[in-house]
């Protein structure tokens, strides 16, 4: 876009570092490296849902407007969600004069309600606010599909995402993922990426949405519960981590302690070998997705 041809990277960031200092309790870290948000925006179009007009992406905590800039520079509509009053106005002042197809959301991403009609989420994740963001970004697909998302996250979450060395990083955020979505781990970035640079390594992570025919049919939340409240104590046997409801049973619909205990007590009682054999006896980490599955549908069998 020509409107936005006087504008680079360093430029952005050195006009808002001249206005205030990066807030470190917002996790303020600027992107700098012009090769990294090249890829952020490349990426889509590897996965074919390449960025264009028909394109509207959300992007959360822009601060400088430096990946901001190349998602408005491939046409675009942006709709960027920023809480730090200083990054609003640096945004403001650079993009609100050119026409720019840019919507600027004065709020927190994790409570306010996203705009209707995202196609793509593509951000540098304030890492503070990664796991809020990622169960955001899973409730919103699925009453209204996101495409695909292309985040920077620290190095070792973006592994836990992906359960890239199970059973290592193995647990409920890749768990909950896997229900709807295929990860894939990018490339590595490093902190010299970054102005101010953090002290972590980081990591570009993709979530592509996929219809696994396993999960069709199983109550999401129900195994949310279970893999959350399995992993809370994964050294324990099964046996002893279900023989205690979950702390919030009843956010599940027509499930409560009572209905828990009466389940858990006859799938014991059964010894059902659907799962794997002496199952009970297993840790969290011993079991696949797949397992947690069967584990989940044997619970809630009536």
């Amino acid at each position: 876009m020509d409107n936005l041809s006087d504008l680079d990277t360093r430029l952005l960031v050195d006009l808002l570092r001249d206005k205030a200092k990066p807030n470190k309790s917002l996790g303020q870290n600027f992107l700098i490296d012009d090769d990294v948000i090249s890829r952020s925006v490349e990426i889509p179009e590897e996965f074919d849902f390449p960025l264009s007009e028909a394109s509207h992406v959300l992007e959360i905590g822009p601060g400088s407007g430096s990946l901001t800039l190349s998602l408005l520079r491939k046409g675009a509509r942006v709709s960027a969600i920023e809480i730090d009053n200083n990054s609003i106005e640096h945004l403001e002042r650079v993009f609100g004069d050119r026409g720019c197809n840019l919507s600027i959301i004065e709020s927190d991403a994790v409570s306010v309600d996203w705009p209707s009609g995202i196609t793509h989420v593509i951000s540098n994740l304030p890492y503070q606010a990664s796991s809020p963001i990622i169960d955001r970004i899973m409730r919103y697909h699925s009453s209204s599909s996101i495409s695909l998302s292309v985040l920077l996250v620290q190095e070792e979450f973006a592994h836990r995402m992906a359960m890239t060395s199970a059973p290592y990083d193995l647990g409920p955020l890749g768990l909950n993922l896997w229900l709807d979505f295929e990860i894939y781990v990018d490339r590595k970035v490093h902190s010299n990426s970054f102005s101010p640079s953090p002290k972590v390594k980081s990591r570009m992570v993709v979530l592509k949405p996929i219809s696994r025919p396993e999960v069709l049919g199983i109550n999401k939340r129900l195994f949310r519960i279970i893999t959350k409240h399995c992993f809370s104590n994964r050294r324990k046997k099964m046996r002893t981590l279900l023989s205690v409801p979950p702390n919030r049973i009843s956010r599940v619909s027509g499930w409560h302690r009572d209905r828990w205990s009466s389940s858990v007590s006859r799938l014991i009682e059964s010894g059902s070998t659907n799962i794997k054999q002496d199952w009970l006896n297993l840790r969290p980490e011993n079991f696949e997705p797949s397992d947690w599955l069967s584990i989940t549908r044997e619970i809630e069998r009536e």
